[in-house]
Order: C-alpha cells, then sequence, then structure tokens
C-alpha cells in the first residue's frame, strides 16, 4: 500500500483537520455511489479511506510514523504471507466507516451519502461465488443431477436442466457467502462447460453423427441400430444408399426453448472390409456395368 501521507496529498507535519479536509475533498470526488460502475474511482476511494483511517487516529498515526507499523497498520516485524489475507475481505484493511463516522453528522449532501453507505454495509449481502463445471454434451441435451465438491470440500447436488448449451451459467440463490445483518447470503454462479463427444456434434438444436455400413447394407438397403443422446433407435437404411447420404431421425436432437426438439441427422459412410475377400473382388472383377459406370461424372477437374 503507498504511503497514507502521498494518498491524501499532505504533508507529514500536517494536522488533524488538515488531513480531515483532503480526505473529505478526495472522498467527494471518489466515492462510489457518485461514481457508479467505475472500478478505477472505486480502488482510489479504498485507499483514501484507508489512509485517512490510519491518519485520523492518533495512536495508528504516532505508530506508523515511528516505523512499528506500516501503510496497512499491519507491525512491521511480523511477515504476512498469503494465508493471512485469505479470509479478508478484497481491498484494504481500513474500509470500514470507522474513521469518517463524524462527517456523517452533518446536514449536506455528502453526509447523507456516508449516511446511506453506512447502513448498506450493515446489511450487505453476500459475495457469490463462481465455479465452471465440465459436463458431457449428452448431459446438456437431457439433462441430469451432478453431486459437486466444492474447493472447501463441501458438496453440493446440482440439477443439470435439459438443453444447456455451452457457457450457460446456473444460479443456486443463497448458497454463497452469508451476508451482514439483514443482508442474506449471496449465490453461487455454476459456468457449464459442455465436452466434446466423440459420436456426436452439435449444430443449435440438431445433432450430427456419422454410421458407417457395409456394401450389403448400403446395396440392399437394411434395419440398422443408431445411438441418439436418449438410447439407441432402429433406423432404414434406404436400398441403393451411397457414403454421405443423410438421413433424419426427427425429435433426437437438442430440446427447444420454445418448446419440441431438434433432430438428429445421420450421415452414412460405406466402409469395406479390411480384410481380402476373393468373393468379393471376383464379383467386381467380373460386374461389368460396375466398369462402365463414373461415379465421378459431372464432377469438376
Amino acid at each position: 500500500m503507498r504511503d497514507p501521507y502521498e494518498v491524501l496529498g499532505v504533508d507529514r507535519t500536517a494536522s488533524a483537520d488538515t488531513v480531515k479536509k483532503s480526505y473529505r475533498k478526495l472522498a467527494k470526488m471518489l466515492h462510489p455511489d457518485l461514481n457508479p460502475g467505475d472500478k478505477a474511482a472505486e480502488t482510489k476511494f479504498k485507499d483514501v479511506t484507508a489512509a485517512y483511517d490510519l491518519l485520523s487516529d492518533p495512536e495508528k498515526r504516532a505508530r506508523f510514523d515511528a516505523g512499528e507499523i506500516d501503510a496497512s497498520g499491519a507491525e512491521r516485524p511480523q511477515h504476512r504471507y498469503y494465508r493471512d489475507f485469505s479470509g479478508e475481505d478484497e481491498g484494504h484493511a481500513y474500509t470500514s466507516a470507522s474513521g469518517f463516522a463524524d462527517f456523517a453528522d452533518g446536514d449536506d449532501a455528502f453526509a447523507e451519502l456516508l449516511r446511506r453507505a453506512q447502513r448498506a454495509r450493515a446489511n450487505q449481502r453476500g459475495a457469490d461465488r463462481h465455479y465452471r463445471l465440465p459436463i458431457s454434451l449428452v448431459e446438456s441435451i437431457t439433462g441430469s443431477t451432478r453431486r459437486v465438491t466444492l474447493p472447501e470440500g463441501d458438496t453440493l447436488d446440482v440439477t443439470l436442466p435439459a438443453g444447456m448449451v455451452d457457457g450457460q451459467t446456473l444460479r443456486l440463490k443463497g448458497k454463497g457467502d452469508l451476508g451482514i445483518g439483514a443482508g442474506g447470503p449471496g449465490d453461487i454462479l455454476i459456468e457449464v462447460e459442455v465436452l466434446s463427444d466423440p459420436r456426436f456434434s452439435r449444430d443449435g438444436d440438431d445433432l450430427q453423427l456419422e454410421v458407417p455400413i457395409s456394401l450389403s447394407e448400403a446395396v440392399l438397403g437394411s434395419r440398422i441400430r443408431v445411438a441418439t443422446p436418449t438410447g439407441d433407435v432402429m433406423m432404414s437404411v434406404p436400398e441403393r444408399s451411397n457414403t454421405g447420404t443423410t438421413l433424419r431421425l426427427k425429435g433426437k436432437g437438442a430440446p427447444r426453448r420454445g418448446g419440441g426438439r431438434g433432430d438428429e441427422f445421420v450421415t452414412l459412410k460405406v466402409v469395406l472390409p479390411k480384410e481380402p475377400d476373393p468373393e468379393l473382388e471376383a464379383f467386381v472383377s467380373g460386374w461389368q456395368k460396375g466398369k462402365e459406370f463414373n461415379p465421378r461424372e459431372g464432377v469438376p477437374s
């Protein structure tokens, strides 16, 4: 933390009244209620408040001037580590209204502003907690319940509604940090990360799936088993199907916001046996029409 005299813009010999006037001037300019959404002003206000809290207390000021404590109020001989700050609020140790409570006794607009801020701090809502939860593509479509272990060791049962998308956030009201007074607890916010699936890819509310079929199934047609997020179904492969033929399974995609579901589109891929098949090779060798057929006819060269 910077030197409190430098933060307030006063000399080390400045009187208590001069310190108060300087703080009041800066606080009027930087107060968060007068600069909504301005994070830089909020940070400076915290610095100014912490500096005034130290210098307005004669005992703290004397100990700081003597080098016994630092600008944060910590004993200089004591080394503080990260764990010492882990339970502290973000910002400085001295961000309460104690150092300028006398300002709130006035009748001007700034005094009323401080009184409102004091009341808000006395009933401050607890902080929200943020987490990220990886889930499978199938879970995002069908929904599920997951038991999550939080970093603190607590467990929480999270209900995932059907039809979630990557980056969507679940809000668990009242599960965050405890508030002060009547402020109430904060919430837990869980951002969902939908993992890729080796079978399905998602396009909006629709799913895409590639399914290999044999040469016999492609030529003669057949009934094959196809995976969907809600379980396998039987699908008819028409006769004389080709690689790239796409079939639709209606209503087997993701839930739509307005109701109903998307579709699953199944793209066929003709696959020959890996091992040599003399019978197949003999048939193809004697298949005259097959030799006459040009599958690349009409394809730009």
